[in-house]
């Protein structure tokens, strides 16, 4: 388990050595420069590889120019020394990627038709090679095989994306694309054991119920057209993989717990969406489809038929979003808090501020005895929350009580 412990007062007080508090010192910064050093080199390689294909603008020079610099990656990671390996891993990856992000944008810019089709096969034979090579024994350059397998899958699921909207695909066959796109990106995340990946497979799940994100001039806007589906989606994740985490092995289960936070994240961003607008259940779901207006249907007949399925549905005010969020952060905190759970008991704590700000500013900003009645039952909850982590603590450390 990781935790976080003063060292200082621990040697005061005699727990640990003060070589034990060095040692740990020392390699929670070795661990944090470690995390700094793959940041730059990754962000290098991305940005060195994009820059390239773009500055070059012609299909032929970037696959020359990809495949020298792939080759150089390979050679110096067989016969260099590994002092330079990691010149070798930026060599081999910018070369791969410029080869598979250029070939990308050669057939989604000239053979629109065909690139779909192409780029998703292409993707997912470049992944399973990947994934041969990375299973070998006798192939040393995990990373390389690991970041071209991200490469891979992404070629893929672009594919995949492009026949979707050349086929104007909508409704379950959409539904299922983003599942399937979320399961891609999670397996390829732990498949590499690189947690960030497998956290971004947050976003097509979302997706699923279309929640995501959209900007204009000045603003970054989340929408949310169905957070009671939405929350109770990642609401079903984050049971699925606490149930997963408390049954596999510790490298799994950290995949598991990521995916835990993220959905958690998600969930509080709807329930901030319901908070300010309530929710009509399941209307851009299962109510009258707005596309009817794009082909060219009447506006009052649909009008109309939205109505009416809004005087049948199932209606949640905004209020009892407000309540039952607020109640919920609550839980989770005290949970989360006794549990050592430090990433949802920062993240509860977080939304707990933007919660009360957001209401503070939206729905109680004239209603003072709000406030009144929130202070009063904060104070005996606070003092409840001690006496439970008196009693917890006696119970784990005898003669604290």
């Amino acid at each position: 388990m990781h935790t976080i412990a003063d060292t200082k007062m621990l040697v005061e007080e005699g727990v640990i050595s003060q070589t034990a508090a060095r040692i740990i010192e020392a390699r929670a910064r070795s661990t944090m420069v470690a995390l700094a050093i793959n940041a730059v080199l990754c962000a290098g390689i991305l940005f060195a590889t994009f820059g390239l294909i773009f500055w070059l603008a012609d299909a032929f020079a970037v696959a020359v120019c990809g495949g020298v610099f792939l080759l150089a990656g390979v050679l110096t990671l067989n016969k260099g020394n590994a002092l330079y390996s990691m010149f070798g891993n930026a060599a081999a990856l910018i070369g791969a990627g410029m080869l598979i992000g250029g070939a990308g944008i050669e057939l989604a810019d000239k053979y629109h038709d065909v690139a779909g089709g192409i780029m998703s096969l292409v993707g997912a034979g470049i992944a399973l090679s990947m994934i041969v090579a990375r299973r070998s024994t006798g192939f040393a350059t995990p990373f390389v095989t690991g970041a071209i397998l991200l490469m891979a899958v992404a070629l893929h699921l672009c594919g995949l994306g492009f026949l979707a909207d050349q086929f104007s695909l909508f409704g379950l066959p959409m539904v299922a694309f983003w599942l399937y796109a979320s399961a891609a990106i999670a397996a390829a995340g732990w498949f590499i054991d690189v947690r960030l990946v497998s956290a971004l497979a947050i976003v097509p799940f979302a997706q699923a119920l279309d929640t995501g994100t959209f900007y204009f001039h000045a603003a970054y806007v989340l929408y949310s057209p169905e957070p009671t589906l939405s929350i109770l989606q990642m609401i079903g994740l984050i049971a699925a993989m606490f149930w997963v985490a408390h049954r596999v092995d510790e490298r799994s289960a950290r995949h598991a717990r990521i995916h835990v936070m993220m959905a958690f994240i998600v969930a509080n961003l709807c329930a901030l969406m319901g908070s300010l607008w309530g929710d009509v259940v399941g209307e851009t779901v299962f109510g009258p489809n707005r596309d009817f207006l794009r082909k060219g249907g009447d506006y009052t007949e649909w009008r109309e038929a939205v109505d009416a399925f809004r005087a049948n549905a199932l209606v949640i005010h905004e209020h009892v979003f407000t309540v039952v969020w607020a109640l919920a952060l609550i839980g989770v905190t005290v949970i989360a808090a006794h549990k050592n759970a430090r990433a949802l008991f920062n993240a509860a704590v977080t939304f707990g501020g933007i919660h009360a700000y957001t209401q503070a500013i939206e729905t109680f900003y004239d209603e003072p005895l709000a406030y009144v009645v929130g202070g009063f039952i904060a104070i005996p909850l606070a003092w409840g929350m001690w006496r439970l982590n008196t009693w917890f603590l006696g119970r784990a450390v005898p003669g604290n009580e």
